[in-house]
């Protein structure tokens, strides 16, 4: 961390927190809430479920952890970026606002635009679905095999019902305040740091593994060998590590909600880095739980590696526990995105870039009310459409060049604005923001050239939005005008 990282004082409220007529939001939420935000949002369930692609894609296991290291790294070199920008700009919205003051206001409407309508909507609907579904693989009762209504091809069982309820729960107590949706998310995260702590040290302690899992490679797998050339493993990397960035992915939430953070030009670089270090460490560890419970050629075979290795090292019995703490780990991710999500749209509102009602805080609470329920809702139709999947999977193209461009952002406004006060200067500048913007710009233009379905697809996502943002300002400059 940067020496020059000092606490500082309180920034007055700014256009994008409050206005003179309106109630503002609460700087509530301290460092550890912070951290316990980030660290939340980003360990949802692909940790139990992306170590089958890693696992076929490098043929050794100390490639399988090597890659952990490397995509948190990549991961860094981005947070410090955004660390610096966020000691710049301490506002609600976060990147949104980075990319409005390095771009302009298209650019990041554009980008709030594929958050609300997919890139968001349609994680909070996943979340919820995925939270109901673990829960159903233990009380039968309400698993996806029951059937609640079939209409227009649309499938509603009761594992839906469930989510909506648990979305429809979990806004209304970040609806009544802060520190109900903190106590929550908090309360959420520690539960999962006991449960995977667990996992972990009884795994080590008394469970059936063997050591020389680690030493052992898979031999052939999808064609490739032990003995790849240097070519074939930079590819191999390659497509590991798409998956291992998916897993890394939410550590943005703290910069959404910046605006209610205490000494934000301190406590949200800090609580970016933190976090995305104590996700590593987390990551690494429940990785090589797996491969200590099994060899790598098996954890290259199943796709709910949790529950088979749980099955390994203590007993088939152990799934069952296992399926509680992915549900709770998935429940947790669901807290912090929806806490996150609407403090975006609150700021694009403010902006005069979105329905206008999102912009209000309300009287009593303090919060984005009319942003958390009109977030939540639009999650409760992508859930019962059962598109959400397929639409994220669209929009991941736009949500890489996001970061790209936000990082670029930084350079850009080093040069632009030199003078805004900086309490956090990027670590390792301009080299390892360059990293970033170097990998970002190679993943993204392989995804053009490998995907081009998924990146024609995601960017008419991202330009669907333009007809409203040429709406919103126009109505917003009109009722300016009558004012």
């Amino acid at each position: 961390m940067d020496p020059s990282l000092a606490p500082a004082a309180e920034p007055p409220p700014s256009s994008v927190q409050s206005t003179s007529s309106q109630p503002t939001l609460v700087r509530g939420l301290g460092l550890l809430d912070s951290v316990l935000l980030l660290v939340g949002g980003i360990i949802g369930s692909s940790i139990f479920l992306t170590a089958k692609d890693i696992a076929g894609a490098l043929p050794h296991p100390v490639l399988f952890l090597l890659v952990w290291f490397i995509g948190g790294g990549i991961s860094l070199c981005a947070c410090f970026a955004f660390a610096e920008l966020g000691s710049m700009f301490p506002d609600s919205g976060g990147q949104y606002v980075y990319l409005r003051e390095a771009y302009g206001d298209l650019t990041a409407f554009l980008y709030g635009w594929m958050l609300f309508s997919v890139g968001n909507g349609g994680s909070i609907a996943a979340l919820a679905v995925g939270t109901a579904a673990y829960v159903g693989s233990m009380i039968p009762s309400i698993s996806q095999e029951h059937l609640v209504l079939s209409l227009a091809g649309i499938a509603v069982t009761r594992a839906h019902v469930v989510a909506l309820i648990l979305i429809a729960v979990v806004t209304a107590v970040n609806v009544a305040g802060l520190r109900q949706g903190t106590i929550l998310q908090n309360i959420a995260t520690w539960a999962k740091f006991v449960a995977m702590a667990a996992f972990v040290i009884l795994g080590f302690a008394i469970g059936k593994g063997d050591w020389h899992h680690f030493t052992t490679p898979h031999g052939m797998l999808n064609g490739i060998t032990a003995n790849i050339g240097f070519s074939q493993m930079l590819s191999a990397f390659g497509v590991a590590l798409i998956a291992v960035f998916w897993a890394y992915d939410g550590w943005v939430y703290i910069t959404w909600v910046a605006g209610e953070v205490r000494e934000p030009r301190r406590n949200v670089p800090l609580a970016m880095v933190l976090g995305v270090l104590i996700v590593g460490v987390i990551y690494v560890a429940m990785n090589m739980t797996y491969l200590y419970a099994l060899p790598l050629s098996d954890v290259a075979q199943h796709e709910t590696i949790a529950q088979a290795a749980a099955a390994a090292l203590f007993s088939p019995a152990a799934a069952t526990w296992l399926s509680a703490l992915i549900a709770l780990s998935v429940f947790g991710a669901l807290a912090c995105a929806i806490l996150s999500c609407a403090r975006v749209y609150y700021a694009m509102a403010l902006d005069g870039a979105f329905f206008p009602q999102m912009a209000k805080v309300h009287p009593k609470y303090r919060t984005p009310a009319v942003a958390l329920v009109g977030q939540s809702a639009w999650a409760a139709v992508l859930t019962l459409s059962g598109r959400y999947d397929q639409l994220y999977t669209y929009v991941i193209f736009g949500m890489v060049l996001f970061y790209t461009l936000t990082v670029v952002g930084m350079f850009l406004l080093r040069w632009k604005r030199p003078d805004i006060p900086r309490s956090y200067r990027c670590t390792g500048y301009p080299w390892l923001p360059a990293i970033y913007v170097l990998v970002g710009t190679a993943w993204t233009l392989n995804t053009i050239i490998t995907r081009p379905t998924q990146a024609f697809w995601g960017t008419a996502i991202v330009l669907a939005g333009i007809p409203g943002y040429l709406y919103w300002k126009r109505s917003s400059r009109k009722a300016a005008a009558v004012e």
